[in-house]
């Protein structure tokens, strides 16, 4: 979840939307989804976003990757699913370390058609320094951003205009997106200093979604943290799986 890293402006862009069909189950079965549970990620991260996906309508079979796992994250385990998804975790040196020899394999992943998911870290892990260099564009800390209502690191909450409509998640040192002139992508929700909180973009035949706040956050993790909200995210989170399944 703590990612450290130096504020950079950002850049608007123009945002579309592309259409292009839901991905179809490989082997003509139930929907693969692949969540990484390992080293870089922290405990209940990875269950809150397995948890995230088999609500969803899509019927995900969720299986856990990784180097503890019955399955590895591997050119041979990627194609056999339809998304992956990358959850919470800690520092983000610390969690590319650990994936950095898997960029390339998740970035033919989803350049092929597959979908890519990423929650907080796994958001920062979407962009370029370090990262998969799936975005058009780049993260950084919406702490360090110019205006940021945030400026701790530690849980708490975050305001986000999500579609338009005013709505608060967990957060926990998440990034902002920033993205280049003209990039083709649709933002989904935006900080209260116009930063981008979400969004969905293109990567070759594949789609990308991200969200810096994390919309998966269960019960628990407001309760541990002293946090009180009136509503969770996890509709935020099921309108992010649809949107990046149905780009």
């Amino acid at each position: 979840m703590i990612a450290p890293r130096r504020a950079r402006a950002t850049g608007a862009g123009r945002v579309t939307a592309a259409a292009c069909r839901a991905p179809a189950a490989p082997s003509g079965g139930a929907l693969v989804a692949l969540v990484y549970r390992g080293p870089a990620s922290l405990p209940g991260c990875p269950e809150a976003v397995a948890q995230l996906l088999r609500g969803s309508r899509w019927g995900f079979d969720v299986r856990y990757v990784g180097p503890d796992e019955d399955t590895q994250v591997s050119a041979r385990a990627l194609p056999g699913a339809v998304l992956y998804a990358q959850p919470g975790g800690g520092l983000l040196s610390h969690g590319y370390r650990h994936l950095r020899r898997h960029r390339d394999e998740i970035r033919d992943f989803v350049h092929a058609g597959g979908r890519y998911l990423g929650f907080c870290l796994g958001g920062y892990l979407a962009g370029a320094t370090p990262g998969f260099g799936l975005l058009p564009g780049d993260t950084d800390q919406y702490i360090a951003s110019a205006a940021a209502t945030v400026v701790e690191p530690h849980d708490t909450l975050v305001e986000v205009a999500w579609r338009g409509r005013t709505r608060t998640l967990f957060f926990q040192d998440g990034p902002y997106f920033w993205l280049r002139p003209n990039a083709g992508a649709t933002v989904v929700a935006t900080y209260p200093n116009g930063t981008v909180a979400a969004l969905v973009a293109g990567f070759g035949r594949g789609w990308v979604g991200v969200v810096g706040p994390h919309p998966e956050a269960t019960g628990d993790w407001y309760a541990d943290a002293g946090l009180h909200v009136d509503r969770l995210g996890v509709d935020l989170g099921l309108d992010l799986v649809d949107a990046v399944m149905t780009s």
